[in-house]
């Protein structure tokens, strides 16, 4: 099982993550981040909404060139359970727990993002009361218009969680992730671990962190968002 550091150090670019575990104390850990090469993708900030979801924003909304893969919300809540991606999917998640189906069903809807030649993966996780969830869509290595679809799930350990992140390092075109989630050591309280998350991140990348504790038993939630662009 990998630190922080060592899960994230080495790679300048890991483009965005998802992160899902349990820390010592029994609470689940929740983290998402963003980072950006481009002026449009680290034009943003990460703002709690309504129902203790998260979206992004333009910090500038003047410098905007195409809204359409960097604005959405990455995190929403459905009947206890929380949603998190990298993009508009966490909408088609919600749609269809609502109606009655479930996290893999709506993602076998869905694929890669259109942004060739990276063609962006799409990782989304779903925690519940005893499972957590994780999932990436991305483009076939020999054919850029298949698409495969990787499940992952995880009874939640004291002290244990696991991240996926859309690329294993910077390059043109950006390389995909590959492989399982990697396990990490879920450690301190949630000021300690945001602050080990952020401070691990290439500065010049780097964009928006969001990190969240929760009491499975009270439901009692703590969050932090930590923003590069500050209004």
């Amino acid at each position: 099982m990998k630190t922080i550091e060592q899960a994230l150090s080495k790679n300048s670019y890991p483009g965005r993550c998802v992160f899902l575990g349990m820390n010592k104390n029994g609470e689940k850990v929740i983290a998402y981040f963003i980072m950006g090469r481009s002026e449009n993708s680290r034009n943003r900030v990460f703002v709690e909404t309504e129902g203790s979801g998260l979206k992004t924003e333009a910090f500038d909304p003047s410098k905007v060139i195409d809204p359409s893969l960097i604005i959405y919300h990455p995190v929403r809540r459905y009947n206890g359970m929380t949603i998190v991606t990298n993009g508009d999917q966490t909408d088609t998640i919600f749609a269809a727990l609502r109606l009655g189906g479930t996290f893999e069903s709506a993602l076998r809807t869905r694929s890669f993002e259109p942004d060739g030649p990276n063609f962006t993966p799409r990782i989304s996780g779903i925690y519940s009361d005893d499972v957590y969830k994780l999932s990436i869509l991305k483009s076939a290595p020999q054919d850029s218009t298949a698409t495969y679809r990787q499940f992952f799930e995880y009874a939640p350990v004291f002290g244990v969680g696991h991240l996926i992140h859309t690329y294993n390092g910077d390059g043109n075109p950006l390389p995909s992730f590959t492989g399982e989630p990697t396990e990490v050591a879920v450690e301190g309280d949630i000021d300690t671990f945001t602050k080990t998350l952020w401070n691990v991140l290439d500065e010049t990348n780097k964009v928006s962190l969001f990190v969240r504790y929760e009491n499975p038993l009270s439901g009692d939630m703590e969050t932090r968002i930590l923003n590069k662009n500050i209004k």
